[in-house]
């Protein structure tokens, strides 16, 4: 019988101290997360030095509590996986300082991972049967990327946005309405009371870029729609904007996705990232995959979220790779998805 692999993972990219132990790449032990959305939500989005200096003062205890929650102990882990990048450097230097730290003083080995990595792996944790090649959308505050997984650690990006990532354009379309931070949960549930089609956004494609995203300008024709309005001294219905944005995103990110499932010939495909939690989305693409026969995979909405476990079992795949990281690991704010 084969040996169970233990995962200790950490994730601080951003606004979430989180730690998890992950067994086997698939199974969850625990998964802790100190979340800082009350404290960034008095400034309308995340303020880099105040998320970092939160991550120092949570990290140690989020540990702690992941490795109580699992019954087990540090020495039980085989690896240690810890997010590199991308993110806020400052944010990420903690996380990844405290795994080096870790790794240093017990001589588990180290193994750095790719953010975006983590979040298609989170797929893995909820649907046993999923092995790679399938697409993957990521879609979250900071990422729009369509991406071939043609097998563990093995990336393509096909698609990616030009300007502003899905998630970006709901919280700056949410702060528009009078909404607050975080957008895109107060989007999707503003959006239930409203009309999908009372307003008419833009819905753009990117000449010579297939399955590229843009999200500027449809951000920007909401803006005016609001401007407009109350120029001409009329109250704008908030819930028909947020519904009206909300399918626009929707088309573009279904019609996008499923475009390349076809033309590159898969039958499995998977959502990832914050916006990937959002209701209407995960309906839409339930509906549409359903009708051309497509096998559709989601996670469920914590795991949509910055967390650990999805790292873990990333980190888990890189294990039985065979790859390891040095005590040199550094955070890289900017790493692509399959660079090293």
């Amino acid at each position: 019988m084969e040996k169970d692999i233990l995962i200790l993972a950490i994730e601080s990219s951003c606004d979430e101290t989180a730690a998890a132990v992950v067994k086997n790449g698939r199974e969850v032990l625990s998964n802790v997360i100190s979340s800082q959305i009350s404290l960034h939500a008095l400034y309308g989005g995340v303020v880099p030095e105040i998320a970092s200096r939160k991550h120092i003062e949570k990290i140690n205890q989020v540990i702690e509590e992941a490795l109580r929650v699992a019954g087990v102990s540090l020495f039980q882990m085989d690896a240690i996986a810890v997010t590199y990048g991308p993110g806020l450097v400052g944010a990420l230097l903690v996380g990844v300082s405290a795994a080096k730290a870790i790794s240093f003083a017990t001589g588990i080995p180290l193994i750095g991972v790719h953010h975006i990595e983590g979040h298609i792996s989170a797929n893995y944790i909820e649907n046993k049967e999923l092995e790679p090649p399938f697409i993957c959308l990521v879609a979250s505050g900071g990422h729009s990327h369509l991406v071939e997984v043609r097998g563990y650690g093995e990336y393509t990006i096909i698609g990616r946005t030009r300007d502003d990532a899905a998630g970006e354009a709901f919280d700056k379309v949410a702060r528009a309405i009078g909404l607050g931070y975080p957008g895109g949960p107060k989007i999707d549930s503003l959006s239930r009371e409203g009309n999908p089609k009372a307003i008419h956004f833009p819905r753009a494609k990117v000449v010579g870029s297939e399955y590229d995203f843009s999200f500027s300008g449809l951000k920007s024709s909401v803006l005016n729609y609001l401007n407009g309005c109350r120029m001409r001294g009329e109250e704008p219905v908030a819930a028909d904007v947020a519904a009206s944005f909300q399918k626009a995103v929707i088309d573009v990110l279904t019609e996008h996705s499923l475009h390349a499932v076809r033309e590159l010939g898969y039958d499995k495909f998977a959502i990832a990232g914050g916006v990937a939690s959002n209701s209407s989305l995960r309906d839409t693409f339930e509906k549409r995959c359903a009708q051309e026969k497509i096998r559709f995979y989601h996670p469920s909405p914590i795991l949509c979220t910055d967390n650990a476990a999805m790292i873990g079992a990333a980190g888990y795949y890189e294990y039985i790779g065979g790859v390891r990281s040095g005590l040199d690991l550094n955070a890289v704010p900017n790493l692509r998805l399959g660079e090293r």
